[in-house]
């Protein structure tokens, strides 16, 4: 039974898998190894909160609650000792997970399970980092965390039914809806998500339309609630071009990154958290 939750990275989608971890009834670690980071994901936390208290998505009580269940730590190895779960949230590069995975797995409970959140990268791989690959899955959540209602749980070759049927469990605690699919690249969601945003920027690039023109077609025309440009910024067009560039080696040419899209993030243009992107955010307030 999972009772205590351990989050490594406290960017973006780290706070917000704590928040839900803390909400959801679990005892919940966020940790960093960076104060200045842990510190905005504190601040960025109680803003959630205190938005949710306004919106009336969560009583004082229940906000109290869960502020009780959640901490902040730079000691890795301290809180993984005695965790039920591992959730790593850090960027998708291989050599870093690769590190954070060798890292638990020493000093982590035998009982314990080890989760990946990623969007593209093999749980099967990450799982050989480890002595227990059968306890090692990915659990893909969206992007704002809090709002987003979905998480994508992907096995690996060896990941056995007791932790998919564990991990399903604990999403579904948090309050999300679930999916539970096999390893192939890219999931379900990413591969399409993938192409689509990897067009829109060919489209902008070839003149079809404004960012804004091609914004509206998607999210009238088809139903999205985002368009694929807002989107984007939303989740960072950096990791959107390591995405496609993951993909276009495993899967071939059609995942090729628009140069537009290499353009912007060599110029720094990442989205929202850097104040422009697409669009630009830095005359605006950014409510997410």
């Amino acid at each position: 039974m999972v009772k205590t939750i351990v989050v490594i990275g406290s960017g973006v989608m780290g706070r917000g898998i704590a928040y839900v971890s803390a909400v959801g009834g679990f005892d919940t670690v966020l940790i960093d190894i960076e104060e200045k980071q842990l510190k905005a994901a504190e601040n960025e936390i109680t803003s959630i909160f205190n938005k949710g208290l306004a919106r009336g998505k969560i009583t004082a009580q229940q906000m109290e609650a869960a502020k009780g269940r959640l901490s902040y730590s730079n000691f890795l190895a301290q809180h993984v000792s005695y965790a039920d779960l591992v959730i790593e949230a850090v960027p998708e590069k291989i050599e870093i997970k690769k590190t954070i995975f060798e890292v638990i797995d020493q000093h982590a409970p035998d009982h314990c399970y080890f989760a990946t959140n990623t969007s593209t990268m093999s749980p099967t791989e990450i799982g050989s980092f480890t002595k227990r690959p059968e306890k090692v899955i990915a659990m893909h959540f969206f992007n704002p965390v809090h709002k987003m209602p979905l998480v994508e749980i992907v096995r690996g070759l060896e990941t056995n039914d007791d932790t998919a049927n564990v991990i399903r469990q604990v999403a579904e605690t948090m309050g999300k809806e679930t999916v539970v699919v096999n390893e192939f690249p890219g999931f379900v969601t990413s591969r399409i998500s993938a192409l689509v945003g990897n067009e829109a920027f060919y489209m902008l690039q070839e003149g079809v339309g404004t960012a804004e023109e091609i914004d509206k077609a998607i999210k009238l025309g088809l139903n999205y609630p985002m368009g694929p440009f807002e989107l984007g910024d939303l989740v960072g067009l950096d990791t959107r071009l390591n995405n496609l560039k993951y993909l276009h080696e495993k899967l071939g040419e059609k995942y090729r990154p628009a140069p537009l899209l290499e353009q912007y993030v060599k110029a720094g243009r990442l989205g929202r958290k850097t104040g422009r992107g697409v669009f630009d955010y830095t005359s605006k307030e950014v409510n997410i």
